[in-house]
């Protein structure tokens, strides 16, 4: 469905995005009185004369918005800043309230509100919060995640983050609706479902940028959109939305441990071979110490030719032609070190379990899935089945949760009821995908954006071990851009996993490219 650009009125009472069932129609400035009665008190107080009974949706909101000052004394700097946590109610085009989604956001004092860059990030999954990006790369506080050194018992206690983004943009943490403390507020199913959709969170997210905009009035920052993993998703329809619907344009566009396009990873697609190729290699490489220091992808140029060349020839011959299957298997076992004989009866396709059990079965421990270079115990060694968890995310969840919590109530002093979800399984299962013959990809997207704004920069960071989203498919991808867009995408890799922020000089090297591209 084609969208065209809405009527943008002065009064900015209504948004609306009825092709999908959203509208905003509650004022961004309004008191919490008023915002309350938007939302569905109406009538105001009974037969009796006393006050009406809550409706339902209301009864599970969110509470008010909670503002604090804060000071993050860090190397070299002093960071006076407002920190402001609370939500943005979501209504469908009847005008009933459909949702609260939770929002974080950094202000730093004395900046010019006109000129002050602000940028909007967003998790995967999808199911994700946006506690990964927040506490581990970019906010003021951060969690160490250091791989196998963090355990489902180590202390959540937040540092102060010297990486952070606040020095050179404002910084506002989404969670879509199921994550953190968003919720649904209306009952039934049907709600539920506008959510958890691809076209549905796209549109919801696109809205929540454009309220929180102007509740702070702020549209007239340079504004900038990052997003993790399914991010990849998001992030360039979230760009085409704003641009198409709301008549909100984007500075740049950061892109960490993407994907793309679920068409090359679903089915018999050959291509999820060679995407994953180069990662298991610098996974054995550096598991092996081959190289002297952290394994680069310049260690790697040898092994994405090979996989862009003669091992995606030897693939597409099929395992109909044995010299073909038997030269590629034994690379592959020659490339990882895993047993020929293994790689010959997988005919050299190893799928991404299959690698992480088989690297180092000897001795009974697998791979993690998120960074392939931390190790963890197989619970059980012996069985035929992978019945394994990942090492690498599965320890992160626990510390994570506990350090979101506490950050939002002891130093935001906001303090919803319920659980908050930091990895909501249960939304990525209800997930609507699309289906049929056309799995989601952003990959049009990312073109159309380009293409409408001559000067939008996009940024796309990967790690080397990330097994999730391989960067080799990433990089596959972009390689198609036409001629006109492939000057203003830039492509780093750095040693890690998914979340390879979580190296020191990951994360050193990653916040120095984010403020290259928002300084520009």
């Amino acid at each position: 469905m084609a969208l065209g650009l809405p009527q943008l009125r002065s009064t900015m009472l209504v948004l609306t995005l009825s092709a999908f069932g959203f509208a905003g129609l509650a004022r961004a400035d309004d008191p919490p009185q008023q915002r309350n009665e938007a939302a569905g008190q109406k009538g105001g107080r009974g037969g009796n004369g006393a006050p009406a009974a809550p409706s339902a949706a209301d009864q599970h909101r969110l509470p008010g918005d909670s503002t604090t000052k804060q000071t993050l004394d860090l190397p070299g700097r002093t960071l006076n800043f407002a920190a402001t946590a609370g939500s943005i109610r979501v209504f469908d085009d009847k005008g009933e309230p459909l949702a609260d989604i939770a929002t974080m956001s950094y202000e730093l004092d004395g900046a010019d509100r006109a000129t002050r860059p602000v940028t909007f990030l967003f998790n995967g999954g999808p199911g994700a919060s946006s506690a990964w990006l927040q506490f581990g790369a970019a906010g003021p506080w951060r969690l160490p995640l250091d791989g196998e050194g963090l355990s489902p018992s180590a202390s959540p206690e937040v540092k102060p983050n010297a990486e952070t983004w606040l020095d050179f943009t404002d910084l506002v943490f989404i969670d879509p609706v199921g994550t953190g403390y968003s919720r649904v507020i209306a009952s039934g199913e049907d709600a539920r479902k506008r959510f958890y959709s691809v076209d549905g969170d796209v549109n919801s997210i696109a809205l929540v940028i454009r309220r929180w905009l102007e509740r702070h009035d702020r549209l007239t920052s340079p504004k900038y959109v990052a997003g993790e993993s399914y991010g990849g998703i998001r992030g360039p329809k979230v760009v085409r939305q704003l641009q198409l619907q709301h008549g909100v344009g984007v500075r740049g566009l950061i892109l960490v441990s993407p994907l793309l396009d679920f068409r090359e990873f679903t089915g018999t697609s050959l291509l999820q071979y060679v995407a994953s190729l180069p990662s298991y290699v610098a996974v054995a490489r550096e598991a092996k110490g081959l190289v002297t220091g952290p394994v680069k992808r310049a260690d790697l140029a040898d092994v994405e030719a090979y996989a862009r060349g003669e091992f995606l020839t030897d693939l597409v011959k099929g395992e109909a032609d044995q010299e073909a299957t038997n030269r590629l298997a034994d690379k592959v076992a020659e490339l990882t070190g895993i047993d020929r004989a293994v790689s010959r009866k997988l005919a050299g396709r190893f799928d991404v379990s299959e690698f992480r059990r088989e690297l180092d079965r000897k001795n009974g421990m697998v791979t993690g899935r998120y960074d392939a270079s931390v190790r963890g115990f197989d619970p059980y060694p012996d069985s035929s089945n992978s019945r394994f968890g990942d090492p690498s995310g599965d320890a992160l969840q626990a510390p994570l949760t506990s350090a979101a919590v506490d950050v939002l109530t002891r130093k935001l002093n906001w303090r919803p009821d319920g659980s908050y979800e930091v990895l909501n399984g249960a939304v990525e299962r209800n997930w609507d995908f699309g289906g049929g013959i056309t799995p989601p990809q952003s990959l049009s997207e990312l073109r159309q954006i380009l293409a409408t704004d001559a000067k939008l920069n996009v940024l796309v960071a990967h790690g080397l071990f990330d097994l999730a989203t391989p960067y080799f498919g990433t990089k596959r991808a972009l390689d198609q851009l036409p001629a006109f867009a492939t000057s203003r995408v830039k492509f780093v890799v750095y040693p890690g996993g998914h979340m390879f922020y979580s190296r020191d000089g990951s994360r050193q090297a990653f916040r120095g490219e984010v403020e290259a591209l928002i300084r520009e």
